[in-house]
């Protein structure tokens, strides 16, 4: 094998950026524990929203890509990690092909999930792919006018977990496609359930916009932090982290076993990570910093499904 297809295939790695795949992951192990804790646990359901999850975050990682290059939002001052598109590694339209063909998977993976959810799940899937593009696509790149928090927060926690659960729900409990929401498939928990995954998820994008706020001022692209500034962004941060650590005891309360507790075990590491957000600006610390929140959101997923199950 040549030096230049293996140079290639790294570029892909990172375009494709892997690292990231524990916020598309997350949120489907949470929905598929809370599902077994329910009795409405359903595997092929799960897994289909498993692969659409991750492509959805694949394709929106190309998406980023492409879009921040051909914008001007990437910059050789950027301290992230490589951009493929803005260094040249991989021609823009081979990148913009591989966002479509991504995004199409997706849609072909969701048409089995629209058979078993029905309605919701066609307008969620639909809204999913098409926020994907719009993250920093189109006429109103929503990224770039500090949303793109708000899109985390919603798409891959929010909707992320109750769709997982519901997909499995409505497998056993209704009729193929339903027209609407059948009875017993998004419940009060789930929505709960979600919250601790919507809010790490969301921290995970934070620690990437402070790394990038210097740069994504002076290219007019304004995140949250951008227009929040390093204070109140790092008091986002944390207060992300602590909604996660607050809804296991609310679960407690809402009769769950103790065993719903067991991602209060991941408080430290936790606490680590956001003394290094709480301090730093460069790239040198707050990449590492990125990676373990996204740890720490593996990991809080992990245990928090377990608990569920044993709960």
């Amino acid at each position: 094998m040549s030096t230049v297809e293996v140079s290639r295939r790294k570029a892909w790695l990172m375009a494709a950026r892997p690292q990231t795949l524990p916020a598309a992951a997350a949120p489907v192990i949470v929905g598929a524990g809370l599902a077994v804790h329910d009795g409405v646990f359903a595997p092929l359901p799960a897994l289909a929203a498993l692969v659409g999850a991750a492509l959805i975050q694949v394709g929106t990682n190309f998406a980023n890509d492409y879009y921040d290059a051909i914008k001007g939002a990437d910059t050789d001052d950027r301290e992230g990690f490589t951009r493929v598109t803005q260094s040249g590694l991989i021609a823009a339209n081979d990148v913009k092909r591989a966002m479509v063909l991504t995004f199409a998977l997706a849609i072909l993976v969701g048409t089995y999930l629209v058979y078993v959810g029905g309605v919701p799940i066609l307008v969620v899937g639909l809204a999913s792919v098409a926020s994907g593009i719009a993250y920093t696509g189109g006429p109103y790149p929503f990224g770039y006018r500090g949303l793109g928090d708000l899109f985390v927060f919603v798409f891959f926690g929010l909707i992320a977990v109750t769709g997982t659960y519901y997909v499995q729900a409505a497998a056993l409990l209704a009729a193929p496609f339903p027209a609407w929401i059948p009875l017993g498939t998004l419940t009060s928990e789930a929505v709960l359930a979600s919250l601790p995954i919507a809010g790490i998820s969301t921290a995970i994008l934070v620690v990437n916009n402070v790394r990038d706020l210097e740069t994504d001022r002076e290219t007019g692209k304004r995140t949250l932090a951008v227009l929040l500034g390093y204070r109140w962004s790092r008091i986002e941060y944390a207060g992300l982290l602590a909604l996660a650590y607050l809804v296991p005891p609310a679960l407690l309360v809402y009769g769950f076993g103790v065993w719903v507790l067991l991602p209060l075990l991941t408080i430290p590491y936790a606490v680590s990570v956001t003394r290094t957000v709480a301090t730093h600006t460069t790239g040198d610390a707050l990449n590492p910093a990125l990676e373990r929140t996204g740890k720490l959101l593996a990991a809080y997923a992990v245990l928090f499904a377990t608990g569920l199950v044993l709960a």
